[in-house]
This record gives structure tokens, sequence and C-alpha cells, in this order.
């Protein structure tokens, strides 16, 4: 299925509270993996509660639809596009 920007937003509205697992690029050759919630959606960006760190990150939808982060539930591992 090929996403869009507003079918990763939807998607993004509903894991709302749900505890997923991200893989961001963070510069040259360095990837960052946490655990985290999916706090707030917004029309351009959404944000993730990092619990281990006590702080927020946000993202864009086209960090999604770049493959720049990639998401997976945390329950069972099943990523979520």
């Amino acid at each position: 299925m090929a996403y869009t920007i507003e079918s990763i937003r939807e998607l993004m509205r509903q894991h709302k509270g749900t505890r997923i697992c991200y893989r961001a690029a963070n510069g040259r050759r360095k990837m960052e993996e946490r655990a985290g919630v999916i706090k707030e959606v917004y029309p351009s960006l959404f944000t993730v509660y990092i619990e281990s760190q006590r702080s927020t990150v946000s993202f864009s939808y086209a960090d999604i639809l770049t493959k720049e982060v990639e998401l997976q539930l945390e329950a069972n591992g099943e990523s979520l596009l």
C-alpha cells in the first residue's frame, strides 16, 4: 500500500496513547532506538514521550514517509507501516 501524509496522520491518531519503539536516523551513520508513547498528534507532526529520559521528541509525518523514522508497536513488534 502506498502511504500518504494524510494516511500516516490518521494512523497516528488511531494509535495515540500506544506504546511504540522507534528507530530514527540521528546524523551520519548513527541510529537512535527508544521506546515511548505516542502522546499528541498535530496537523504536521506528532510527539512521543520517552519515559526513560522523561522527555518528548517530535517527528513529522514526512519523516515516516521517507523512512527516516521507523515505528513498531512495542507489544508485538509489528511495524506500524
